[in-house]
């Protein structure tokens, strides 16, 4: 009785303890792939890999209405994640191009990060990416200016310097600068554009992201 208790016990550390481990956005994935399952993705679509700014943008397809999208932002997430969840992010599609945006919340996350840590964090991911996707199209949104994140934006500037003069020198690739056309004709961000936190947008926001992105899209 003494040994079927113990087991019963270990087996209960052990269920517990794999519970209590499961990594961050373990559940934002296997959303991911129930979708997966109940709708197969579409063949040569525009995968959107990220953050926040792309969980939030729900109605993304009437955005871009000739185009085929693939919404795979999760809130919260950072370039390690996106790193973490890779196999899981790109193995089940076939797209024709991969958009990112991601890497404010690593910032946001430690506040005394460098760019060129965020920026190898990229690199990474980059990599990741031409390994199962050697010639397609892939673009880097670049990191936005958002009021409620002004201290970290000198960090950011130069992560999006950085990481858009990676992509000028690979091929089939493009760095999207989005800060431009979010700005006033004084030269600083439009604070309309974001919602009542400072760090998410609009649709007035989205449908100037829209724009920006339209030339870059397959």
């Amino acid at each position: 009785m003494k040994k079927i208790f113990s087991a019963f016990l270990l087996l209960y550390f052990i269920l517990s303890f794999s519970q209590e481990k499961k990594p961050m956005f373990w559940q934002d994935i296997q959303n991911f792939k129930k979708i997966d399952q109940e709708t197969p993705p579409p063949k040569d679509a525009i995968l959107l890999i990220g953050s926040s700014s792309f969980t939030r943008w729900t109605d993304v397809d009437s955005y871009f209405p000739d185009k085929t999208i693939i919404n795979r932002g999760f809130g919260g997430s950072r370039m390690t994640d996106l790193n973490d969840f890779a196999d899981d992010l790109l193995s089940p599609y076939h797209p024709k191009q991969i958009i990112i945006y991601c890497g404010d919340n690593d910032f946001a996350d430690n506040h005394k990060l460098k760019a060129k840590a965020v920026v190898k964090r990229f690199k990474t991911f980059y990599k990741k990416i031409r390994e199962k996707f050697p010639n397609i199209e892939v673009d880097y949104i670049s990191i936005k200016y958002s009021p409620s994140r002004e201290i970290l934006w000198p960090q950011m500037q130069e992560t999006n310097k950085k990481i858009a003069a990676f992509m000028k020198k690979e091929a089939n690739s493009e760095f999207i600068d989005i800060t431009k056309a979010m700005e006033d004709s004084n030269g600083n961000v439009r604070r309309d554009l974001f919602v009542e936190d400072m760090l998410h947008l609009t649709p007035e926001g989205y449908k100037i992201w829209a724009e920006v992105m339209k030339p870059y899209m397959k």
